[in-house]
């Protein structure tokens, strides 16, 4: 019987190669949510409008675009990469895909000592910034301690964090509303807005974004370890309790920094990871960038929309967020194996 020669199967496509053409679809996507920002508002620009609004200081358009659309628009791209990065690593390091930075009270401990220094006088992104990144600090600190200190499990931090939240809301609206020039500087600031953006203010929160983010890049592959459970960890050299440590100091500057320049916004750090994850899979060294690029698209084209839908004025991008993020949350989470499980 004579032997039949067998061909082998054609080589598959590797999955690197997939995720690397998709994070190419989303960074093109990024780059037209970027040009969209700059093109649309009160008074919508066309293509060469906006470039000569760029590069040419005689141009109509170059106030227009260099002292309110381009701030924004940075401002925007740097807090959407912080909140996306940041939601990222929390639902890694509490294991809970529909996590999000603001499950161990983070976003409320800064957004606390922000409104705590409006109500002291302090103004301005330069001052809050530094208030937000203590409340941030010391609520982290907080939560870490309550929740088991070096014996602390997400569960126990979840837990924890919760009961801060509420806490830190309370007072936040409890504050507001006994002093009404708090209320009125404040007003747009607590819904969420990247309207008062500066160049100011992207350079006073660019450091601490840029560093937020080394952190979290670097601690991508501790956490793809960590993601196999802490005895699993030890076992391959890892250290649990410092990976954790070292994820909440980058949560706390990216979170601290988003907070005190836009307020608290909603779903972006949420929803992103969770699209993301579906697409690039757990690994971090793939999510991180996608999110890094995905998470802007989402918050510029949620401020893009409201500067549309509301004119001649303009709806807040913390609304819009709300108003987009939540029916498509409830409809990831009906379909969530996570939460069916």
């Amino acid at each position: 019987m004579a032997k039949t020669k067998t061909t082998p199967p054609p080589p598959r496509r590797g999955r690197p190669a997939t995720r690397a053409a998709g994070l190419l679809v989303a960074l093109l996507l990024l780059l037209g949510v970027l040009a969209l920002s700059l093109a649309f508002g009160a008074k919508p620009l066309g293509l060469a409008e906006v470039l000569d609004g760029l590069t040419d200081p005689g141009s109509p358009a170059y106030p227009v675009v260099q002292q309110m659309r381009l701030p924004r628009t940075l401002l925007g791209l740097l807090v959407g990469t912080a909140l996306g990065v940041a939601g990222a690593i929390m639902q890694a390091v509490t294991r809970n895909p529909l996590a999000d930075p603001g499950l161990l009270g983070i976003n409320a401990g800064a957004s606390a000592a922000v409104v705590t220094s409006a109500f002291l006088g302090v103004a301005g992104a330069g001052g809050h910034i530094w208030f937000a990144l203590a409340g941030a600090a010391v609520v982290t600190g907080c939560v870490y301690a309550v929740g088991g200190g070096r014996g602390a499990t997400p569960a126990r931090l979840a837990l924890a964090g919760a009961a801060l939240n509420a806490a830190l809301y309370s007072y936040v609206s409890a504050l507001m509303l006994l002093d009404a020039a708090s209320l009125e500087r404040m007003r747009f600031w607590t819904v969420g807005s990247l309207a008062s953006a500066d160049l100011a203010t992207v350079l006073r929160v660019l450091p601490f974004i840029a560093v937020g983010l080394v952190i979290a890049l670097a601690a991508a592959r501790p956490l793809n370890v960590l993601a196999l459970g802490d005895e699993q960890a030890r076992a391959l050299g890892a250290h649990p309790a410092v990976v954790r440590a070292v994820v909440i100091v980058a949560v706390t500057l990216l979170c601290g920094a988003a907070t005190a320049a836009c307020g608290p916004l909603v779903f972006v750090g949420l929803l992103v990871p969770h699209l993301v994850r579906a697409l690039t899979g757990p690994d971090l060294r793939w999510m991180l960038p996608a999110c890094a690029l995905l998470s802007p698209v989402l918050l510029l084209g949620a401020d893009v929309a409201g500067r549309v839908l509301g004119r001649p004025g303009e709806l807040q991008v913390g609304i819009m967020t709300a108003v987009l993020g939540g029916p498509l949350f409830l409809h990831l989470v009906t379909r969530s194996r996570a939460v069916r499980s």
